[in-house]
């Protein structure tokens, strides 16, 4: 069987309950974790008290996704020069 044998065998609302499923996973797993990383390096030592309580709120809600791109993101300062 061919693959559009196979997807015209598969429910129209199927397809797009899966659909809707990979998107917010994508977006909870992925582009929401990216965006907050991205944020907190740019902003770590500007940020006011409301902001930083708001930004580990959205830590903790995110948390699986950042975990998946922690190993992988280096937030150390540059230093002061080539020592």
């Amino acid at each position: 069987m061919d693959p559009q044998s196979l997807l015209n065998l598969i429910p129209q609302e199927t397809l797009l309950v899966l659909l809707a499923y990979g998107a917010l996973g994508g977006l909870y797993l992925v582009v929401v974790p990216l965006a907050l990383f991205a944020w907190m390096n740019k902003r770590w030592y500007q940020m006011g008290k409301l902001e930083r309580l708001g930004i580990y709120g959205m830590v903790f809600l995110f948390f699986p996704g950042m975990i998946v791109f922690a190993p992988f993101l280096n937030f150390r300062m540059s230093g002061q020069g080539d020592v």
